[in-house]
């Protein structure tokens, strides 16, 4: 098991492309460990690799320790027409277990708030948790996150694996 360092110290940044394969593995251990599931690494590699080629997919931030990724978030935007304003969806949200309750989230959530401030046209965060993950329920209730009164529903299409 790898350790980590005695420093907890990280920076935030913007993703670039040579990060794909960090974000890939961090995305096949999240489905592993949030929903039980088994992803495709091909797949997961080359979504992560369009989103990081195509801005108006969203936008990864990376919390970085000693020069190896710890934590990630994903930010997709959802126009509101009844708003004339974005909701910005916080996904794909991992933090590195050594790295876990050290303020990681915290402040990946604190850079997209800062971002979203700066833009101007953004109404609020949103984001989704698989009903049984009950620790990271817990994270984002402590930051501020709160059930609404919206419930998401979805029909598969098929057409992707």
């Amino acid at each position: 098991m790898n350790r980590a360092p005695r420093s907890r110290h990280f920076q935030i940044r913007p993703a670039r492309r040579s990060d794909a394969a960090a974000i890939c593995r961090n995305n096949l251990a999240l489905a592993r460990v949030s929903e039980g599931l088994s992803l495709g690494r091909t797949a997961a590699r080359r979504g992560a690799a369009r989103a990081l080629s195509d801005r108006r997919k969203g936008f990864y931030l990376l919390a970085e320790a000693a020069g190896r990724v710890v934590g990630q978030l994903f930010v997709t935007r959802e126009w509101s027409d009844w708003h004339a304003a974005e909701y910005w969806w916080i996904q794909s949200v991992y933090v590195r277990p050594a790295y876990r309750r050290a303020g990681v989230f915290a402040a990946l959530l604190s850079e997209v708030r800062r971002l979203a401030r700066k833009d101007g046209s953004v109404r609020s965060l949103r984001l989704y948790v698989h009903e049984k993950n009950r620790p990271a329920r817990a994270a984002y209730a402590s930051l501020g996150f709160q059930a609404t009164r919206y419930r998401i529903l979805e029909t598969e299409i098929g057409c992707i694996e």
